[in-house]
């Protein structure tokens, strides 16, 4: 395990910077753990919905947490607007960071994490492996 503070900076999306930091290092496997910031552009999905909801303008990441994997991230954000209405749901990409991005992410090394179809329940959803030269 190997647990790492990530400071996202203006302008970052970050999604694809979380997914970016993993892979650089030849990841394929990790959780965020924490995430606080503020945001210029936020794109979620919420429950049950097909699509993805965009929300403009000063905001605040009130958290995030969820998994990276080889083939996709599972990420799980509140955020709240600058009336303080709050709204949460799965981060797309386009959450684009306004002036900072606070990030604890714990990368598994020796694991192997994908995302495949799974015919219950219609999502792709996450499978664990251990990498075969570390099961000793």
């Amino acid at each position: 395990m190997d647990v790492q503070p990530i400071r996202l900076t203006p302008g970052q999306d970050l999604r694809r910077a979380l997914e970016c930091a993993l892979f650089a290092e030849g990841g394929s496997a990790a959780f965020v753990l924490a995430g606080i910031g503020s945001l210029s552009s936020a794109h979620l999905r919420l429950a049950g919905a097909g699509e993805l909801r965009a929300v403009d303008g000063d905001i605040e990441l009130l958290s995030l947490s969820g998994t990276i994997a080889a083939n996709g991230s599972h990420l799980h954000g509140a955020v709240a607007t600058a009336d303080g209405a709050v709204i949460g749901g799965h981060l797309g990409y386009g959450c684009v960071v306004r002036t900072t991005a606070e990030i604890l992410l714990m990368r598994l090394p020796g694991w192997d994490f994908q995302r495949e179809p799974d015919l219950q329940t219609g999502y792709a959803e996450l499978v664990v492996r251990q990498r075969a030269s570390d099961l000793g």
